[in-house]
């Protein structure tokens, strides 16, 4: 595809159009494909990795691993991003692909807890988590350098009336290397028994990610170089300190500041609850089988990808922002009762239980710790309040709590009746485990009898409703997503581009989105409302929206072949 260049600008390479977006598209979404692994497989690499705490505790930590690979991308795409405005982005974003490639697989190799207590000695069990970051941190740094490496690759060689289309098919990358991860994970379940898939069967869809690094790496190489970059060499006109000319001056920095407060943070909150954070809240909370979800999940995802390509191309007729602070604004009024009617279309039976026979905790708040233990010291074992809480939170319940005097023994409401939890406050030591499980059994019968299912009745899911509540999110998130990568392209000036619109959206994506499962799960655990965790998402998006209103400007006119920095006036 040859296309008339804008005035001004150096005739670009002779590189097909197809070419360029394949090649990229194919490169970012391995790397997507490898970094949501985990994510779609936390509830096994929990049982493997962070063995010796409770099972909720064990959760979070294993989150907060997954979010450790978010944690780093800023600091991958400050790394990244001085290289390829230095060096250039092909080759930039060929190393990453590499990187993420090759600690993927090592992810698939890496023994477990029992493993090492059981070859190195008791208490060596701590060496497997700490590898795991490790492994997750390098994918982290890896996936901050590789998006705006393909996004402004994609964009310097797009027409410039087709920008928003171009670079859209980027945008699609994520989505589609989470599809995957699925379809994959799928294939593996449907080989073999449950026990054995969370044996040693998880492992496999990271072992094949070097099958997959081969012909990614294969396809790049075909790849030239940006004509945007290379007009920017010929002219010795690159920059010699990207971080400087990017970070050093308030005419750049207040672009990236509005680039991330105003677009990124928003989007990425909506991107990852539509995906991750559903699906956790599904597996986790509404007791789903995890292959139903993930099937749910993979449809709505299916479906939700197109528009990610329609909505960047409509940006290209009517422009980016409006488009990006409708897409801001509807998650705000709709995702309370959207999980809502989730949890009654995936698991009516508990959704019926709370409505009919809600469950309290009475207890002394002074006597009751927050259910979120990040380091996996607290077995909530010694207050009565901890016990019947931690229960609940296991047992994926809905409940609120009420205050009882100073020194009172908590006890769990269900429909009216009570069951008060044993006081292992004065108990010893040895008789606090037989208490407690004494207790947890009588209270899971009586949760039974009140109609609180164990797990969701995969015969009862209303599967069309839930796709089509998890595609309205995949809609809302097009909306924002697909011309992103356009706006971001056009808010900065060519030779600090990478730079310049990689932090902030790693920043956004890393810290804002990818935390949000585990910021989330914490809340509910924290809290005993299941609805609770979309509180995060909510507040950032309505934060977004209110940015953007008066910051955000519109950008789909600019011309990104000339290296000034300043985008038009927002509104206009």
């Amino acid at each position: 595809m040859e296309t008339a260049s804008p005035k001004g600008a150096a005739a670009p390479e002779k590189q097909n159009g197809a070419l360029v977006i394949g090649a990229s598209s194919v490169g970012t979404m391995f790397e997507w494909y490898d970094f949501f692994l985990y994510g779609s497989l936390v509830a096994n690499i929990n049982m493997h990795f962070y063995t010796g705490v409770n099972e909720t505790t064990g959760y979070i930590l294993a989150l907060a691993t997954f979010a450790a690979g978010f944690i780093v991308r800023p600091f991958g795409a400050l790394a990244f991003g001085r290289i390829g405005d230095i060096v250039g982005r092909k080759n930039t974003f060929l190393v990453t692909m590499i990187i993420m490639g090759i600690a993927t697989f090592l992810v698939g190799l890496l023994p477990g807890a029992a493993w090492f207590e059981g070859n190195l000695g008791a208490g060596m069990g701590i060496i497997a988590p700490i590898l795991l970051v490790a492994l997750r941190v390098l994918q982290g740094l890896a996936i901050g350098g590789e998006y705006g490496g393909a996004a402004t690759y994609i964009a310097e060689h797009a027409p410039a009336d087709r920008r928003g289309f171009f670079t859209s098919w980027i945008q699609i990358t994520a989505t589609i290397g989470l599809f995957i991860s699925l379809l994959v994970i799928l294939g593996v379940r449907q080989t073999m028994s449950p026990e054995d898939f969370n044996e040693w069967g998880w492992r496999i869809p990271f072992l094949l990610s070097a099958g997959l690094l081969v012909v990614s790496v294969w396809i790049r190489v075909q790849l030239n170089e940006s004509p945007v970059f290379l007009k920017m060499k010929e002219e010795a006109a690159t920059s010699k300190a990207p971080l400087k000319e990017a970070f050093g001056k308030w005419k750049n920095v207040k672009w990236v500041l509005v680039a991330l407060f105003g677009c990124v943070m928003g989007q990425a909150v909506i991107w990852y609850t539509g995906t991750f954070y559903g699906l956790t809240y599904m597996k986790q909370t509404l007791r789903m089988d995890p292959a139903q979800a993930d099937t749910l999940v993979a449809v709505s995802l299916l479906i939700g990808t197109p528009f990610y390509i329609f909505f960047g191309w409509l940006s290209d007729k009517i422009g980016r922002r409006y488009l990006i602070l409708a897409g801001l604004l509807i998650p705000v009024f709709t995702y309370f009762p959207l999980f809502n009617m989730l949890t009654h279309s995936a698991n009516p039976g508990l959704a019926a239980a709370i409505d009919t026979s809600p469950v309290v905790v009475r207890a002394d708040p002074a006597a009751c710790a927050l259910q979120f233990d990040p380091v996996g010291k607290n077995k909530f074992d010694t207050q009565s309040c901890d016990v019947a809480k931690a229960l609940l939170a296991k047992a994926g319940v809905s409940y609120n709590a009420t205050e009882l005097p100073a020194g009172s023994p908590a006890e769990i409401q269900i429909g009216g009746q009570s069951y008060p939890a044993p006081a292992v406050e004065t108990m010893a030591p040895a008789d606090r485990a037989p208490a407690i499980a004494a207790y947890n059994a009588e209270v899971s019968e009586a949760l039974k009898a009140a109609g609180y299912p164990a797990n969701a009745d995969k015969n009862l899911v209303n599967a069309a409703m839930v796709v089509a509540l998890l595609f309205f999110t995949q809609l809302c998130t097009a909306m924002v997503y697909g011309p992103m990568a356009a706006m971001l392209v056009e808010l900065f000036p060519a030779k600090v581009r990478y730079t310049s619109m990689s932090l902030p959206y790693h920043i956004g994506n890393g810290w804002f989105g990818g935390l949000l499962p585990t910021i989330a799960f914490a809340i509910v655990a924290s809290t005993g409302n299941i609805y609770a965790g979309i509180w995060y998402p909510t507040i950032i998006a309505g934060i977004t929206f209110v940015v953007a209103l008066f910051f955000l400007p519109e950008t789909y006119k600019r011309d990104i072949t000339h290296d000034k920095s300043g985008p038009v006036n927002p509104g206009s």
